[in-house]
């Protein structure tokens, strides 16, 4: 199962009370105070975990809470400070409030982390309170409640490339083909009900990339039709769009007219998409009807980039491969001399 939003509801540890002790020994029985300070609760910390592909985890385990800190002690011991509680979550995670729908932060990198809620700090023993006056105090803190949210996760995968396309186009065969990934396939439109998330392997070039396939599109997905349009935020930070047209015209469907409405639907959700590096793959060049579709839609689009395959007898894939991996590191290199901030 694939999740990619949901709530949670998060505590932070509350600091630890303060002591109240008086030292007593044999020859100083009036020793004075000697209370330590209880210890501070565990934050609630999100961090970015590489392993992770989804929200999953926080689906079906929604409280999560710091653990409360250790009470003062006698002889000037300070309670120990809570454990914090940790969340894994996948890069590309954003928090929100969930009440006023505030953007806190975004998980972006391994390792990255954010304080969520803060734990409570511990209460004083009664040696904050001794004075020149009270020698003797008996008065110590309770220690601070730690900070109470609820929250909003919501995952934007980070991927090289973004596969999209129609029902039926091939985007799950492609994903089976050139990654690790194991979609379903099947000859009916809408197989595919949650994004995968695969990576391809070039052992020769020391390199990898990580492609996100999104169920299908169709005419309307902006509007809220069919599956792809809650999905399409997982491409946004992709370098590269790849589209997928089934050049055979399936279902008696003009390529032409595929490729016009996927623009248009990408268009609708964010114009920004149409900014993006995009390559056309012409798929199911093995049906007889492809190739007469190929040269009419070379016409009317002469300035796409397409390449041509057949998920089925695997022709042309391997160029495939390298065309990708050739624009994506391309990419890499003018992000490294002019970084831009990540959607």
């Amino acid at each position: 199962m694939f999740i990619d939003e949901t709530s949670i509801k998060a505590h932070a540890g509350d600091g630890g009370r303060g002591c109240s002790s008086f030292r007593r020994e044999k020859y100083e029985p009036w020793g004075g105070p000697n209370g330590g300070d209880g210890g501070k609760g565990g934050d609630v910390v999100l961090r970015g975990d590489d392993d992770q592909n989804n929200l999953i985890d926080f689906k079906y385990k929604p409280h999560w809470n710091g653990e409360r800190g250790g009470h003062g002690q006698g002889k000037d011991c300070n309670g120990r400070e809570g454990r914090p509680a940790l969340l894994r979550v996948p890069l590309g995670t954003i928090v929100y409030k969930r009440d006023t729908g505030e953007k806190l932060a975004e998980i972006l990198q391994d390792g990255q982390e954010f304080i969520l809620l803060k734990g409570g700090k511990g209460g004083f023993g009664n040696t904050r309170f001794k004075t020149s006056v009270t020698r003797a105090p008996t008065k110590t803190g309770p220690g601070e409640p730690g900070e109470i949210g609820e929250f909003r996760l919501e995952l934007k995968s980070i991927a090289d490339v973004g596969l999209v396309g129609f029902p039926n186009a091939g985007k799950s065969s492609l994903t089976t083909l050139i990654t690790n990934a194991r979609p379903k396939t099947a000859a009916y439109p809408f197989t595919t009900l949650h994004p995968q998330i695969g990576v391809s392997d070039y052992p020769a070039e020391y390199d990898r990339l990580v492609l996100a396939d999104i169920p299908g599109l169709i005419a309307g997905a902006s509007d809220g039709k069919g599956l792809g349009h809650r999905f399409l935020r997982h491409i946004e930070r992709c370098k590269l769009l790849v589209l997928i047209v089934d050049m055979a015209g399936t279902d008696t469907r003009d390529p032409r007219d595929d490729y016009k409405q996927l623009l248009k639907e990408l268009e609708l959700y964010d114009k920004a998409l149409l900014d993006k590096p995009r390559l056309i793959v012409a798929n199911k060049m093995d049906e007889p009807a492809a190739v007469a579709n190929l040269k009419k839609f070379k016409t009317r689009y002469a300035k796409a980039d397409v390449i041509s395959i057949s998920c089925l007898s695997e022709d042309g894939i391997p160029k495939l491969r390298k065309e990708l991996l050739k624009r994506v590191r391309q990419m890499r290199a003018k992000e490294k001399k002019s970084p831009r901030k990540a959607r």
